[in-house]
This record gives structure tokens, sequence and C-alpha cells, in this order.
């Protein structure tokens, strides 16, 4: 193929495998959103009168026809293409001849690849707010379900107060939520156009930004053209550090699982489709699965750190160091969109053993509680009840006398006492409920207008779709 910075020499073997064969791979991914961006610049160029309607209309139909092979895995691109513009450019002059020719009228790779990156990154976002979305719910059914069955809080890995089962996941669902408002301002930094920018100095030529924007659904045009070239790799690290945030959550929601399935804790079981087994040990049931969302999280704060690196220091203008943020923005997206998916299959399928979790909130929960009483009882301060309850406590252990053991119902009038907003009697999942709704009505409009928009610019009823 040749390349479109071709001069009239060949580049070393060697040079091009370094520089080409990992970025071609990549852009495989990318092939529809250049067409999508392809088709806006044809429709901006014929606006300005560079492309004429027959020329317009045969750049049209041939970058309809790379859609349609784009889907049956007909159209790829090679290491001899460097990356996806030229495969898409060399199949257009193919199909068009001198017309094909005029396409890169007005832009450069650097805008093109930047805009590719935005329209995946919002395409991508739709499809992972919606597994978070799943979770979100999955955790708030959870939660009503469980409203009222009591367990152990913990501090320091030690029995600490009482809680619920409700309140452990509804907290977990309101983490989320807060994730969520980190991804769709992630979102807004991301829905802005570049193309125009060219290779970061603009052109010569009285281009309509805003008409390609429009086009292409963006909420904005990019202004400024040396920032837009800058923001790469800054405005991937924004998406990748809100996914972060998701993780870490996730992290905490396998970590708190895994030791809630042992033999040890045994307050929840996991139905043996979702575990797998031990090559020696033939009792195993191992929950593989959300060990790995655990590591994976480590993985995805590594990415992010990658790409902060890789931007870190380098002078204004496009730089070739851009092109090794690629990769890890990818991988970021594909780790948090599979990692929502599975916890929710492990939330959803998570069996509750009532008897072990009631059984598990002993006496020494309820020593604040006791501390608490005497406060009203004996009209004394606090730190003075602490010390005598705390006393109390340390001399009922240290006799290993048999502790005072309550029913399930005076467990459940326990957390009815904490009625304070956001207590284990008062968990507010209405509250939670009207923030997941509202939520997702934005993401689904986001959603929708991309769909629109592109199904506007292609000119048929073809969804765009990762599946």
């Amino acid at each position: 193929m040749t390349k479109l910075w071709q001069k009239g020499y060949s580049v070393n073997e060697k040079v091009e495998r370094f520089e080409a064969a990992q970025n071609s791979a990549l852009d495989v991914r990318l092939i529809r959103h250049d067409v999508w961006g392809s088709l806006a610049h044809a429709a901006m160029l014929k606006q300005i009168h560079l492309l004429d309607e027959t020329e317009y209309q045969e750049l049209h139909s041939a970058l309809c026809s790379i859609l349609a092979l784009e889907a049956t895995g007909e159209f790829t691109v090679l290491p001899s293409d460097e990356d996806v513009h030229t495969s898409i450019e060399g199949f257009l002059v193919a199909a068009t001849g001198t017309t094909g020719k005029k396409i890169h009228m007005a832009r450069s790779r650097n805008d093109q690849v930047l805009l590719d990156l935005r329209l995946y990154g919002k395409e991508q976002l739709h499809a992972i707010s919606s597994e978070l979305f799943d979770l979100c719910s999955a955790l708030l059914t959870f939660a009503h379900e469980h409203e009222e069955l009591p367990m152990p809080g913990y501090t320091h890995m030690q029995r600490a107060m009482l809680s619920s089962l409700g309140l452990w996941a509804a907290g977990f669902a309101e983490a989320l939520l807060d994730d969520e408002q980190l991804l769709s301002a992630a979102y807004g930094l991301n829905d802005q156009s570049p193309l125009g920018s060219a290779a970061g100095y603009g052109v010569p030529v009285p281009i309509d930004r805003q008409f390609v924007s429009d086009k292409l659904g963006f909420a904005r045009v990019q202004n400024n053209v040396i920032y837009v070239q800058n923001s790469r790799g800054k405005i991937e690290a924004a998406i990748v550090q809100a996914l972060a945030q998701i993780m870490l959550d996730l992290s905490k929601l396998a970590q708190d699982t895994l030791l809630f399935t042992t033999a040890e804790y045994g307050f929840f079981q996991i139905p043996q489709e979702l575990c797998t087994g031990s090559s020696i040990m033939p009792q195993k049931r191992n929950l593989d699965i959300m060990e790995l969302v655990r590591a994976r999280t480590q993985t995805l704060l590594a990415l992010q750190q990658q790409i902060m690196g890789i931007t870190s220091g380098l002078p204004s203008g496009y730089n070739m160091d851009y092109q090794e943020t690629k990769r890890p923005f990818m991988e970021a997206l594909d780790i948090a969109h599979d990692c929502l998916e599975i916890c929710t299959l492990v939330i959803s399928s998570l069996q509750v053993k009532r008897e072990r979790l009631i059984a598990a909130c002993t006496f020494e929960l309820f020593a604040t509680d006791r501390a608490y009483e005497l406060v009203k009882s004996a009209n004394m301060p606090f730190r003075d009840t602490y010390r005598i309850v705390g006393a109390e406590v340390t001399a009922l252990l240290d006799r290993h006398e048999d502790l005072p053991v309550e029913s399930e119902a005076q467990l459940i009038e326990r957390l009815k006492a904490r009625s304070h907003l956001g207590g284990a009697g008062n968990l507010g999942l209405e509250q939670s409920h009207q923030r997941l709704a509202d939520a997702q009505t934005i993401w689904k409009q986001r959603t929708t207008t991309f769909i629109t928009t592109i199904q506007q610019l292609i000119g048929t009823e073809n969804i765009p779709s990762e599946e």
C-alpha cells in the first residue's frame, strides 16, 4: 500500500514493522469510526464547493461499502497500510480513482485519529454506562430483598458494629452512582470534535468545522487547534481515570465477596457454574472471576499511569509518542466493560445464608449501643460510659464465658433504631433509585442521539454497534 506521506523512497522493513505492526492491529477497531469521519468530511467539502455532487456521491457510496465489508470482516488494516486512514483512502482511490484522492483535502492523519478515538470513546462509554447501571440495579434489588437482614460490620478486619446486608449492597450502588458522575464528566470532555485542526495548526482553507461537528453529533467543536493536538492522551486519560474509580469500587466488592464466601464467614454461596476447580483438590470451588476483577483493577491503574506517563513533558504539537496511548486506552475500556458484566452476574447469583449472618451478630457488636443506653438511662457522659462498657466486655471475653445471644427479631429492632438518614434503618433506597433513573435517562438520550446522527450520516437504518 502506498503511504499517504510517500515521497519516492521505501522505508526500512524493520522501521515499518516497529512503527506500524501494533498500530495497524489496533486500528481494525476504528474502521467504521474513520468511515463516519470521512463521510462528514466529504459532506463538508461539498458544502464549501471543493467536491461536486457527483464526486460526493461516489465517495459516499464507496465509504458505505467499506462499512458493509467491515461488518462481515472483509475489510481490514494491514501492517503495510500503517493505519486505518491509509487503508480506507487506498480503497477509495481504487474504487473512485481521482475522486478518492480528494478526500484528504484539509485534514491530517493527526486530526483523523483524534476523531476516531473520540467516536470510539463515545460508543464504548455508552456500553460501559449501561453495564454500570445493570450492576447498580442488581445491587439495589439485592439491598431491597435483604434490607432488614442483620450482618456484622467490620473495621480493621474485626467485628465492629451491627450492620445489614441491605446497607452493604446499597453502599456499593451509591459508590457506582458517584462513579457515573465522573464518567459523565469525562464523556463531556470527549464530546468535542477535533476535525479541522489538521496537524495542529489548522489549514489555509475556509473549512466549516461546526458543520462537521454537527454532522457527527458532537456537543461542540474543540476550538484551539494546537490544544486539539495537545489534548491527545489527556482526554483518554480522563476517561481511564473515571474507569479507575469504577474499578476501585469493583475491587472492594470483589474482595468482600471473596471473604464472605469462605467457609470461615459463610455469609454467601456462589452457584457452582460460576466457579472453577482445582487440579489436585476435588472439593474446591474457586471464585476465580472475582480474583481477576481484583487483579485487573491493578492492571487498569497501570494503564492509566502509562497514558499519563507517555504524555508527560511532551512539547506542543503532534509527537509519535501519542500512538502509544491507543492500546492502553482500548484495553482499559475492555477491562471495565468485562468486569462490570462479571460483577453483575455474581451479585445477581449470590445465595444468602441467613442463619450464618445472624449467628455472626455476636454480643460485642452492641458495646457501643450499650454505652449509648447508659448515656440516656444514667445521664452520664459518653466518654465515661465508653470506659464502663469497655471494662464489662473485656471481663466477659477474658473469662471466656458464653456471651449473650440476641434473636433475629431483637437484631432487627436494633437495625430500626439506626433511623437517621443513610443508617441501616433508613437506607434511602428511593433516593438511589431516582439517581439511577435520572442518570439512565441522560445516557439513553446520548446513545439515541449518537445512533440517530450516524444513521443520518450514513443514510441507512444500520445501527452502529460493537456487537
